[in-house]
């Protein structure tokens, strides 16, 4: 297992080809982060590679840099990384953009919900890497627009998150498709049994890299909680907003309606905000998140499919509106703050009816969690009706999905989770829009 080592490891002492340390530089990298200094010397060397490492750890440098050397120029497609969601790729292609911008390698973004014609253009102008979800690389393999055959290095990037949408049989079919020698790196935030199987048949003889693999805590995010009425949640998301002013805002919310009322919420109370959530066209969600990574808009109110496809360094709280129904997205959730080793807030608004919930996801933190409710003198007053034993739909109870670390992701709702991943709603969204605005606001959005 890896530990943060005091003494930080250069870019130059790792064997990096001088054009991609430009780029490096460029970004203002000097220093690598443990699982780079690990995993890119393996992967140089020829070496297959399993990686485990919580966002905001380095894992896409640490895949492209290795994938940006072994690449020759105008040679046809060499490099393929597949990643679970459009916002996710997105970002993964942005960021080799940037690493290999004195290497002459294009790189292009292949994901469903995007015209398929766009993707066929940028293909046509040449591309050396291809970042793509399963789905819509499946619909280019068997059109022919890509060939698989000259592959020297693929990564599968977020794959317990692939697990969980249902695309294990869909990456199989893709890998069947590679040739067999190739360098090929995994990288998880956990490793299910169906992973482990996954590397087992696909990699040859792969090194393990595990950068804290248990510690499922949100180490240097200052965590609190408050317990309220639902109804009183707007009132305090607003002053939290209020008192941060050291970077922007990310609110989660677990359903699309409820996440835009809460935008609609905060645009009347004359809030800079943007919104991404399933309904919502490929070109407004990207153009919603452009803008929030521009500092454009100041906060960003999102569903949790976009909880792994945000990468912006000036995020400085993350507040759950609602309480995830999964232990492992809130660390998704929260990890959007604190950044490359930068410090970060994170505040849960727990409704009476998700006590239950709140407690188990607390129970898994190994960090000390703030009680707002203590701080700020809120006291809880929990209606009778719910104090009574009372059967759980009177309660407003709604079922849990339980991640078991032993066991696994839980496959409840993935039809419904790859349906929102993948934009399949867009006819439905157009009929919603009626007009140029698709929530009835000018301006800001």
């Amino acid at each position: 297992m890896l530990k943060k080592d005091e003494k930080m490891t250069k870019f130059e002492e790792l064997g990096i080809k001088q054009s991609i340390l430009d780029g490096l530089r460029d970004m203002g990298f000097k220093e690598a982060f443990p699982i780079q200094v690990a995993t890119i010397p393996a992967l140089l060397s020829g070496r297959d590679v399993v990686g485990q490492a919580h966002t905001g750890m380095g894992k896409t440098a640490a895949y492209s840099i290795s994938m940006l050397q072994a690449i020759t120029p105008q040679k046809g497609i060499q490099g393929l990384i597949i990643a679970p969601t459009r916002e996710l790729a997105i970002q993964i292609t942005n960021e080799i953009r940037k690493f290999g911008k004195y290497t002459g390698i294009k790189t292009s973004t292949i994901y469903g919900g995007q015209g398929i014609g766009i993707q066929l253009d940028a293909l046509k102008n040449g591309s050396e890497v291809v970042v793509a979800t399963p789905g819509r690389l499946i619909d280019h393999l068997k059109r022919g627009s890509i060939k698989l055959g000259d592959i020297k290095h693929l990564v599968l990037d977020e794959a317990d998150t692939m697990l969980d949408m249902g695309f294990i049989e869909d990456i199989e079919f893709i890998l069947k498709l590679t040739p067999k020698q190739k360098v090929m790196s995994l990288y998880s935030a956990t490793m299910p049994t169906q992973i482990l199987r996954l590397a087992e048949n696909y990699l040859n003889n792969p090194k393990q890299f595990l950068l804290d693999a248990d510690e499922l805590s949100g180490e240097g995010i200052d965590q609190s909680f408050l317990i309220i009425k639902d109804r009183d949640k707007l009132k305090h998301l607003i002053t939290f907003i209020k008192e941060n002013k050291k970077g922007q805002t990310i609110v989660f919310c677990s359903t699309k309606n409820r996440t835009r009322d809460v935008a609609r919420m905060l645009y009347k109370s004359d809030y800079n905000v943007g919104v991404i959530e399933g309904d919502m066209s490929q070109h407004r969600r990207e153009q919603s998140m452009s803008k929030f990574r521009r500092g454009k808009t100041d906060i960003l109110v999102a569903t949790d499919v976009a909880a792994r496809g945000i990468d912006v360094p000036q995020v400085a709280l993350i507040v759950n509106y609602d309480v995830p129904n999964q232990e492992l997205v809130y660390f998704h959730r929260i990890g959007r703050t604190a950044r490359a080793g930068a410090k970060g807030r994170a505040i849960t608004l727990v409704s009476y009816s998700s006590i239950g919930d709140w407690k188990i996801i607390k129970n898994q933190t190994k960090v000390k969690m703030t009680d707002l409710n203590q701080q700020l003198g809120i006291e809880i007053h929990i209606p009778d009706p719910l104090k009574r034993n009372m059967g759980p739909r009177r309660m407003g109870y709604r079922p849990r999905i339980h991640y078991d670390r032993r066991k696994g992701h839980s496959s409840r709702g993935r039809a419904q989770s790859a349906r929102d991943q993948y934009g399949r709603s867009k006819k439905s969204d157009d009929k919603k829009s009626g007009s140029k605005n698709y929530y009835g606001l000018r301006s800001r959005w």
